[in-house]
């Protein structure tokens, strides 16, 4: 056991780095002391004012890993807080939802009060909560999903709302300075929520009262002098204000943020600190970018969704892509897709092969909490693509006749991970790989490659597995004196497939049948056309 607590402790892996961050928190790795509320609290914040992105996901599952490396290294009960904003007010309305007028209509107001404009849900934030909740669920997250209204209704607040309302000036004197001469002239970070209107109100104070735990504030339109308690949902608090009473109520342990976020991060943390409470360790990870280097944001619809990723690849690569660098800027589009499912593959497949300290830094463990499964398949992501391009075909019953030939035994009943990457596949391969396909005839030098190339797959058995057949592409590439060698497989891909890379054409020959790989060579060097076949 001592051995194994070494190696967690040595891990190098980031989640397990996060989590020795929380372990020195309470007392070190030998002395670690249970928190007096009985356990560590692991939240994620979500701001439903679009549709989730994965973005939103990215934090839920990374935040996971942690405290999945955490209970490894220790015993304390952990809690896992997914916390949604969504008593904040509709600032603006995203351009991707319909009813755009409508929700024009409700600007300025709790989100949860606005109408759903899907007509599915009681309020707007009732719909986007219901969808994260649904992709966390399908994941199998072990959270607990915490509303902002419910908590500010019920009253989990109060308590130190009034806290906030007693250190009304010391709060006032560390946010002010951030603010420009304008906002200041303005500026509280209570928000009361306008009992005529209902609209979330960014108003001065007039005057505020600690002992009867109210604000007093003017009317924006009407003038009049409107006396509120800051308690049970009448008011709530700007945002970085918020986040610091939210880690002081509920002594928040662990929670991450993105880069965008360090100036926030630290002014929360000295909010929380003037409210006697230490604010959570939390890594700060880099953003995600759209296919133009831009950051990805829910209200400008320019990121991918966490539908769309599910649409084209299996949600293990998903949390793989997640698990990789992430204080790292990474690229979040489509293209991403099938380099991440083919990496996880090779994860899986290499995991059972690894010493137990090098299992500890594989991300099929962390995306599998330690139970990483068999290889679901032993054909990668992009071999499926460029099957699904040689067929022409977006059956799925075509593709498996071939695979079920190369994997000996296989069906879509028997092997359901490899029946959903075909699915996957295809659904890639129709949106977008078919649609950008650019076949060329090739040149005299590739003509002669190609020819030696069917004419020695001809005479190999038929049964030949990927290594020999690949060995014979390198054989030919290098007979044929394509320099760099990396021509030649361009030129196969290009002129058999329409695109300029892929997976090992070996590995592609093997499932398509020897036979089959011959023709297609042949009908390429006939001049036909295999964008139709």
């Amino acid at each position: 056991m001592a051995n194994e607590q070494d190696m967690l402790l040595a891990a190098k892996a980031w989640p397990f780095k996060e989590a020795r961050t929380i372990l020195d928190r309470l007392g070190g790795p030998d002395a670690a002391q249970t928190p007096e509320k009985g356990y560590v609290l692991f939240e994620t914040g979500y701001g439903p004012s679009g549709l989730p992105h994965i973005g939103t996901f990215g934090e839920v599952a990374r935040t996971t890993m942690v405290r999945h490396a955490f209970t490894q290294m220790s015993d304390i009960p952990t809690r896992l807080i997914a916390f949604s904003d969504d008593m904040d007010g509709l600032r603006k309305v995203p351009t991707n939802l319909p009813e755009q007028e409508m929700l024009n209509s409700h600007l300025g107001k709790p989100l949860t009060t606005v109408p759903d404009p899907f007509g599915t849900h009681d309020s707007f934030a009732a719909h986007n909560n219901a969808r994260l909740q649904a992709f966390l669920d399908t994941f199998g997250f072990d959270y607990e999903f915490y509303s902002s209204t419910e908590c500010y209704r019920a009253g989990l607040f109060d308590d130190t709302l009034r806290q906030m309302l007693s250190h009304y000036d010391a709060i006032m004197g560390v946010i002010l300075p951030t603010l420009g001469a304008e906002r200041q002239a303005t500026y509280s970070p209570f928000l009361p929520v306008c009992p005529r209107t209902g609209v979330v109100l960014q108003v001065p104070m007039e005057a505020t009262d600690p002992e009867a735990g109210t604000v007093s504030y003017k009317d924006p339109e009407t003038g009049d002098m409107v006396t509120t308690a800051v308690t049970g949902g009448h008011c709530k608090l700007q945002w970085k204000a918020d986040w610091a009473m939210r880690w002081a109520a509920l002594s928040v342990d662990y929670e991450m943020s993105g880069k965008d976020l360090i100036d926030s991060v630290n002014l929360s943390g000295k909010i929380c600190r003037i409210l006697g409470a230490k604010p959570p360790a939390g890594l700060t990870y880099e953003l995600f970018l759209d296919e133009n280097g831009e950051k990805i944001s829910k209200s400008r619809g320019n990121g991918l969704t966490i539908d769309e990723w599910l649409t084209y690849g299996p949600p293990e690569s998903l949390s793989h892509y997640m698990f990789g660098k992430p204080k790292s800027a990474k690229r979040l589009h489509f293209d991403v897709i099938p380099k991440s499912v083919d990496e996880y593959l090779t994860h899986v497949a290499k995991y059972p092969d690894l010493g137990p300290d090098k299992q500890l830094e594989s991300s099929v463990w962390h995306l599998h909490g330690g139970d990483v499964p068999a290889a679901g398949a032993d054909l990668s992501f992009g071999v499926l693509l460029n099957l699904a391009g040689a067929c022409n075909s977006e059956d799925p019953e075509v593709l498996w006749g071939f695979v079920g030939r190369y994997a000996d035994g296989a069906t879509p009943e028997n092997s359901p991970f490899l029946d959903r990457l075909v699915g996957h596949a295809i659904a890639y391969y129709r949106d977008f790989v078919k649609p950008s396909k650019q076949y060329r005839a090739p040149d005299d030098k590739e003509r002669a490659a190609l020819a030696d190339l069917a004419d020695r797959f001809a005479a190999m058995p038929a049964d030949a597995n990927a290594e020999s057949l690949q060995n014979e592409v390198y054989a030919v590439g290098k007979d044929h004196e394509f320099e760099p060698l990396r021509d030649w497989f361009r030129a196969l891909y290009e002129v058999l497939f329409g695109q300029s890379q892929g997976p090992r054409f070996g590995s592609f020959a093997a499932l398509y049948g020897r036979d089959a790989t011959v023709d297609l060579l042949r009908r390429a060097l006939a001049g036909e056309d295999l964008s139709a076949a």
